[in-house]
């Protein structure tokens, strides 16, 4: 499990739209963290700079107390899912899977077993000769989370994965969700302009806002010791989820699972 540190980030376009601002967070290995707020406050911009994916204009990101800003984003070891499952239509969702260990020159006999193994993490078991356009949209989410799951990134990096989603699938899917993170144990930056989402999912969450950090903490911190207007806002704006995820510490009921391993 790795732990994220990000240092006094920045960043800003040409259009001198300072998109990330003296962003200071560590996600501990093995957290659910979920950056949370309104739209254009940073979030994505956010992911992509753990991701490699943008080079910052100031500060650092660090993998486990190192600074990966020197690493290539298909070195770094955090990988993405989009809201946009981005699966290719002429492969099977069995080679969508194994796309990444390919690249990696996994050996055959491994790569199939890998994936048997990931579909079977999201419950999509003997799926493997299917193609895209059959599947639901929440199927081919599941089928984007194996394929990420099936390389064992450091991170995982969630861009509202759920969105496109109707209520009921966006519900099983961030179970689904939950129940891996916790499984795996991998260190998860969850991201989501949804308050109620955030509270469902989240070991601690991150409020952004203009690309700042305004608060950072358990859910329950938001909902009884909101930092200030906005944040009590916010999070009281629209009805949070019943039954929402509790804070817990990041290794508590974690337990390894040797079927995608």
């Amino acid at each position: 499990m790795t732990k994220l540190s990000l240092r006094n980030l920045g960043m800003e376009y040409e259009s001198s739209v300072r998109a990330i601002d003296g962003l200071d967070l560590t996600v501990n290995a093995g957290e659910l963290m979920v950056l949370v707020g309104p739209s254009g406050c940073g979030k994505t911009t956010a992911l992509r700079l753990i991701a490699g994916l943008l080079h910052p204009t100031s500060g650092d990101v660090l993998f486990d107390d190192r600074s990966v800003l020197a690493v290539p984003a298909e070195r770094r070891g955090a990988v993405m899912v989009l809201q946009d499952q981005a699966l290719f239509p002429v492969k099977t969702v069995g080679e969508n899977v194994a796309f990444g260990l390919k690249l990696r020159k996994v050996e055959r006999s491994e790569r199939r077993e890998r994936v048997a193994n990931a579909l079977s993490a999201v419950q999509l078991s003997g799926f493997e000769h299917r193609w895209p356009d059959e599947l639901s949209g929440g199927q081919r989410q599941r089928i984007a989370l194996a394929r990420t799951l099936v390389v064992r990134p450091r991170l995982l990096l969630l861009d509202e994965p759920l969105t496109s989603l109707e209520p009921g699938l966006r519900a099983e899917l961030r179970d689904t969700i939950c129940r891996l993170q916790r499984a795996v144990g991998i260190t998860t930056v969850f991201v989501t302009h949804d308050q109620g989402e955030a509270m469902a999912v989240a070991d601690r969450i991150a409020f952004l806002t203009d690309g700042r950090l305004r608060q950072v903490g358990p859910p329950s911190d938001f909902l009884h010791h909101p930092v200030d207007a906005d944040a009590a806002r916010f999070f009281g704006a629209q009805s949070i989820l019943t039954g929402s995820r509790q804070s817990r510490p990041a290794s508590q009921g974690r337990a390894s699972v040797s079927r995608i391993h």
